[in-house]
């Protein structure tokens, strides 16, 4: 497993440092509510992040992670763990269709928010989260099957024997444990990038967020003349 993660996380800083030169400062607004996949993170810990790289640099790299652990995860599931594959394919439901504006994008904007807060005394007019919902169709209804998926992986089918339902709990737990595994995993490949980050991170980030200070200081200096 580990040359294939290390592989797999030298491609995707590779593709987030193909990404970084097309950052601006300009194009990046300020969270309302907090990003649970970069808040305390390890993986930014590991790639060398500090409090002072903005947070969609961040979220553009750790999305890319984010898919090398899910895929792993997928993939020792589908060959090891057979119960907990079957209640996954029974649990996946078909969306409803309609538009949604957070589907299909490219990983460094995934989990962002696709609405900026409006400025004070300029709403807008519509939001893409109000057209998402007001194109939302809803399915029609249809008869319950016979053998509901569960809510939840944890809530084993009433069908199940207690023997199945124990085995599926311990599937579960060593899907976990491979899931920490490879976070371990590519937490110790990604401190090998630190370099090669924190070199873009002083080539491409650090200028623009100097002059965006720069910029707000003579405006400081100079209110007369805005």
């Amino acid at each position: 497993m580990a040359d294939s993660i290390e592989g797999r996380v030298r491609n995707g800083v590779d593709a987030f440092l193909r990404w970084l030169p097309r950052w601006e400062i300009g194009t990046s607004r300020a969270r309302t509510k907090v990003c649970r996949l970069c808040l305390g993170s390890p993986v930014a810990t590991a790639a060398g992040f500090d409090h002072e790289v903005p947070h969609t640099v961040q979220h553009a790299l750790l999305s890319r992670m984010r898919v090398i652990i899910d895929e792993a995860v997928e993939e020792y599931t589908a060959r090891n763990l057979p119960l907990v594959s079957r209640e996954l394919s029974r649990a996946a439901q078909p969306e409803p269709a309609g538009y949604k504006p957070d589907e299909g994008l490219a990983l460094e904007f995934q989990g962002l928010e696709i609405d900026p807060e409006p400025e004070p005394g300029q709403p807008y007019l519509f939001t893409l989260a109000e057209l998402a919902e007001a194109d939302r169709v809803v399915p029609p209804a249809r008869a319950e099957p016979s053998d509901p998926a569960p809510s939840s992986l944890a809530d084993a089918p009433a069908s199940y024997s207690e023997e199945a339902k124990a085995a599926l709990r311990t599937e579960l737990e060593l899907a976990d444990d491979h899931a920490r595994q490879v976070g371990t995993a590519v937490c110790l490949a990604l401190v090998e990038h630190r370099t090669r980050i924190s070199d873009a991170i002083d080539r491409l980030v650090e200028p623009q967020i100097d002059e965006l200070l720069a910029e707000l200081s003579r405006a400081l200096e100079n209110p007369r003349s805005r």
